[in-house]
């Protein structure tokens, strides 16, 4: 087990989280790291909740937000596969409130002036976070206030709505760009989300368990913690003046307990190390996992390859001030963040690692080179704060034999 690690070495993992929980800046940390689907080393660290004073047991249930974009790009590309979209179809044939999208040229929040894109809206936009779309937080644009005005939210910020309401709602509204000339963190896996569920005739969250939860053995992963579990949930924490971690969401009281009315493709899950092993083990593997073949090899390896025009990286067609990677030398593909360049980069990794994080911290990453898996839970906010995913690239890489 662990056979690809100097287990002594691998020690400094365990020992970084611990020097995150110690020193008060997160309330707890679990990690699992796996060579060639074999784990290597877990550790798990501090408190569920801390006002209580409940350690963190190693089935917690964590708030994974945006790690929910990769199952769901995953589940989207399952229908493809089946020939039932194509990439470059527009948007608007299966979501016809996205007809005539318009681009954000001036005037203010409540008064925008646009005018028509000058290039369609399709389905790989959306994959690709190239569609024009935007989140309410960034707080960098007109676009974003005007999210925040008509309160279109993603999972972490609390929408009210169906997923078909808040997407038609969503559509009525400019565009930051012309499809496909830039990159823009935002809602558009929620897109992805609302265009399984119109291709499939499922809701998202029925037809992600019968597709991708379900086979893949992910029991505790949904959109909502079951009251069975919820003694297993954790509280979320934030950074704020009167506290470096303040209770945002309490585990006992959290809106989490309940079946949401929004089933947010983009951020609305909740799972737990085991069950997000069970995912990454199939990704390393090619797309199948225990018999079960999730999404073909050729279509996953389509996937992890940088979609980005012209092969840029992020830094290169980013337009956000905000995402959950580092921008310089990586690239995206289809759900996932996908390391082009290492030296730009400055951290360690691989050529062709793909992965991607969660608004509280959260982090996985596939490394097919090596054959190594990482998942990182923990729930702090917000997830730009610290450097932890790029100091657990370092401790990790360098226990490598």
């Amino acid at each position: 087990m662990g056979s690809g690690f100097d287990q002594t070495r691998l020690q400094r993992v365990a020992e970084l989280c611990d020097r995150y929980v110690d020193s008060g800046k997160f309330p707890c940390a679990q990690v699992q790291l796996a060579h060639q689907g074999n784990v290597a080393l877990r550790y798990t660290a501090g408190w569920a909740d801390i006002e209580s004073q409940t350690a963190l047991p190693e089935d917690a249930i964590f708030r994974i937000y945006s790690m929910t974009k990769p199952l769901t790009s995953i589940g989207l590309m399952q229908l493809y596969e089946k020939g039932l979209l194509i990439l470059e179809d527009p948007v608007q044939k299966y979501i016809p409130a996205f007809a005539d999208p318009q681009v954000l040229v001036g005037g203010s929040y409540l008064n925008p002036v646009a005018r028509p894109a000058q290039t369609e809206l399709t389905i790989r936009d959306m994959l690709l976070h190239t569609s024009g779309l935007t989140y309410g937080f960034h707080y960098s644009t007109n676009l974003d206030k005007m999210y925040r005005y008509q309160k279109i939210a993603g999972a972490a910020e609390g929408a009210d709505g169906t997923l078909e309401e808040k997407i038609n709602q969503l559509a009525e509204l400019p565009l930051l760009f012309d499809p496909g000339t830039a990159w823009n963190y935002s809602m558009s896996t929620d897109v992805c989300g609302r265009l399984i569920e119109v291709i499939s005739g499922q809701g998202l969250d029925e037809y992600l368990q019968e597709h991708v939860l379900g086979p893949l053995g992910m029991d505790d992963t949904g959109f909502y913690v079951e009251k069975e579990k919820s003694h297993r949930f954790t509280s979320n924490y934030a950074i704020t003046p009167q506290s470096p971690l303040t209770l945002i969401d309490p585990a006992d009281d959290s809106p989490y307990l309940n079946p949401p009315l929004f089933l947010s493709g983009g951020g609305g899950l909740v799972s737990t190390v085991d069950d997000y092993q069970r995912f990454v083990n199939m990704l390393l593997n090619g797309g199948e996992s225990e018999g079960n073949r999730i999404i073909g090899r050729h279509t996953l390896d389509f996937m992890t390859l940088n979609h980005l025009p012209g092969g840029a990286t992020l830094n290169e067609l980013g337009q956000s001030t905000f995402t959950e990677t580092a921008m310089e030398g990586m690239g995206f593909g289809l759900g996932f963040s996908v390391l082009v360049n290492p030296a730009a980069n400055a951290a360690l990794g691989s050529v062709g690692e793909f992965a991607w994080g969660g608004a509280a911290s959260t982090r996985f990453w596939v490394d097919p080179l090596e054959e190594i898996t990482c998942v990182f839970m923990t729930q702090f906010m917000p997830s730009s704060h610290y450097p932890i995913r790029r100091e657990l690239k370092a401790v990790v890489y360098q226990a490598l034999k």
